[in-house]
């Protein structure tokens, strides 16, 4: 059996206290299309193929990345118990392209200097496909700050971040993560404006902190 650990360590897809382990027990609970599971990973949820090696791939496709905006938004009932207010709210198409356009900018930014890797265009051999999903967009961001100009809010929005690799002959994944991840300020509330400068440069450390994460995980596999 090759020894995909390495892979997980390298991508960054590790927690600080333990070292991850591919479960292949008989009762494991395996992927949908037969990927081991992943424990102590940093990730909420990771799946392996414990028979393949990463670093058997020289050459990687950069798919284009897939986002998702949520469509039915939540609410809440006051403390007082009159009426309810939003806690979701819906992004203008101008928002939603700029939030894509920011995540996408950062992404290409880190893998534009990646080293160790051939990036291609065609399926090949010794071929990775990345996959970057970006799933169950949600805003916490007012579209109107109200009579006082301004909002304080705990967070500015959640993604469900999924990274696939894929074989790029067979299409086979060999590995998957899944993390829902929270958009906010590590100091905690913050206020924003109608403009959202304070929300968009959330968004942007948000989206260069994993773009850094991958891009430091592929140059580890062939150092």
């Amino acid at each position: 059996m090759k020894n995909i650990l390495f892979v997980i360590l390298v991508l960054g897809l590790v927690a600080c206290t333990a070292r991850p382990t591919i479960d292949t027990s008989p009762g494991a609970k395996f992927s949908y299309d037969g990927l081991a599971p992943v424990t102590n990973s940093r990730f909420e949820e990771a799946w392996a193929d414990p028979d393949v090696d990463l670093r058997e791939y020289k050459k990687v496709i950069a798919a284009a990345a897939e986002f998702e905006f949520r469509t039915h938004l939540k609410s809440r009932t006051s403390s007082a118990g009159r009426g309810r207010g939003a806690i979701e709210f819906r992004m203008s198409d101008e928002a939603k392209q700029k939030l894509i356009d920011e995540v996408t900018a950062a992404f290409a930014n880190e893998l534009q200097s990646v080293k160790g890797w051939e990036f291609v265009e065609e399926p090949g051999e010794e071929t990775l496909i990345l996959v970057g999903r970006f799933l169950d967009i949600v805003s916490h961001v007012p579209r109107s700050a109200g009579g006082t100009g301004e909002v304080m809010i705990s967070s500015v929005g959640e993604v469900t971040l999924v990274i696939e690799a894929k074989d790029s002959l067979s299409g086979e994944t060999l590995f998957r993560a899944v993390q829902r991840s929270t958009i906010k300020d590590r100091a905690g509330s913050i206020y924003v404006s109608p403009n959202n400068v304070a929300s968009w440069s959330q968004v942007r450390l948000w989206a260069a902190k994993w773009a850094t994460a991958l891009r430091e995980g592929l140059e580890s596999i062939n150092e």
